[in-house]
């Protein structure tokens, strides 16, 4: 009875291992918006101070006229209103994190008030997960609107990273349309952050700006791609030395040269390689896993199920042509075989075999009177057997019995 209560009893902990990314990003977002405020206030006083004590020292020296005085003191209010709005608009989207936070954490606490997987209220949890799971694979692999459907028809809005998502699949496609635009102004935005990365995302997106000049061929645009590389690319010359050197050999070859790296630099699957390097720097600053937390569940199952025999060339599955029968195993199906083959293999410290275990000349091990059995269902003549998984047979001398230590 102990150990039935010992296996059905819920730990909250080790469930939300996977769940760490649903706080994590809001954290992230109300940082950045943080500093955003704290960018938009500076960039103000900086201006308001200095022209305050201008206008009014302006004023008791008699050196500006009252017009003057009352223009710069308009201009002043117009930009305060200006700050105003943005401050205003900075301060819902703080609620709107906190808000989702504080749904967030209360989503987990409930994990808290569940003491055994046997209860209803898990059940419930957990399909609220499997939701979130899924609309998150959605999100990464491009359903958007898919993804809202069904957050909408869950009452999960709060829970998954839709807008994150959105905006993060429209930079990489415009990536992939050739351009660079929306990327760089997320570069910009998120200066400070990028810093810190190990991806050199604004270089790669900069140097792509320089190949796509250089691939006109104009002199006008060799001009330009010259001083952009100058402003642009030089100041990474410590760090991107060969990338630099590259791009200047780069006007000496036109675009459909085969000389090798310049042909790659060429190459309009660079986009494609950009549009990549964006998705995985934007997953980074934001603390996302860069595979789908589904994933990352199904693998956490699939490894607790695997065994070397999933892989074998001659497994029963039904994406196997070689199989004789059929497998409700989830490793050999089709659908998660090529998920599994990374993870490792289960640890089981206990195992059970047939009695009476024999070897067939391929390696294979079945029960002397199961084998026997089905040979003579099969229509074998005496002294024959059959590997009932490859279709194999073999000489009944040829089987071998196996002692187990």
């Amino acid at each position: 009875m102990a150990a039935e209560l010992s296996s059905t009893k819920l730990n909250a902990e080790s469930h939300l291992l996977l769940d760490q990314p649903l706080l994590r990003l809001p954290h992230e977002l109300a940082r950045r918006n943080f500093k955003t405020v704290q960018r938009v206030v500076e960039r103000e006083k900086e201006y308001i101070l200095p022209e305050l004590k201008k206008v009014a020292n302006g004023s008791l020296t008699g050196t500006q006229t009252t017009e003057q005085t009352l223009a710069s003191l308009d201009a002043m209010i117009r930009r305060m209103q200006g700050l105003k709005r943005k401050m205003e608009s900075l301060q819902e989207e703080e609620k709107k994190i906190q808000s989702q936070s504080r749904k967030r954490i209360q989503h987990l606490q409930d994990l808290y008030k569940i003491q055994s997987l046997s209860d209803v209220k898990y059940d419930e949890w957990s399909r609220t997960r499997l939701n979130r799971l899924l609309v998150d694979h959605m999100l990464r692999s491009g359903f958007s609107e898919s993804a809202k459907q069904l957050a909408q028809e869950k009452g999960i809005e709060d829970l998954v990273d839709i807008d994150t998502f959105v905006q993060c699949q429209r930079i990489a496609e415009s990536l992939r349309r050739g351009e660079a635009k929306e990327a760089l102004q997320w570069c910009g935005e998120n200066k400070a952050a990028l810093k810190k990365s190990q991806h050199n995302l604004e270089f790669e997106l900069r140097l792509q700006q320089y190949i796509e000049m250089v691939r006109t061929g104009q002199r006008e645009k060799l001009l330009e791609a010259m001083q952009h590389a100058k402003k642009y690319l030089s100041p990474h010359m410590e760090t991107q030395a060969q990338e630099i050197h590259r791009a200047a050999g780069l006007l000496a070859f036109s675009k459909d040269t085969d000389v090798e790296p310049y042909k790659s630099m060429y190459s309009p699957e660079r986009w494609n390689y950009l549009s990549d390097l964006f998705v995985r720097t934007h997953h980074e600053l934001l603390s996302l896993p860069p595979r789908p937390l589904l994933h990352i569940a199904l693998s956490a199952g699939l490894s607790a199920l695997k065994t070397p025999s999933c892989h074998s060339a001659y497994a029963s599955s039904s994406s196997n042509s070689m199989s004789a029968t059929t497998s409700v195993c989830p490793i050999c199906s089709t659908e998660l075989n090529e998920l599994a083959r990374s993870v490792p293999y289960a640890h089981h410290t206990k195992s059970s075999v047939e009695s009476d275990p024999m070897i067939l000349p391929n390696g294979r091990i079945y029960g002397r009177e199961r084998l026997l059995e089905m040979s003579r269902k099969a229509g074998l003549e005496e002294g024959k057997v059959k590997d009932p998984t490859t279709g194999e047979v073999f000489d009944e001398r040829e089987i071998k019995k196996v002692y187990i230590m």
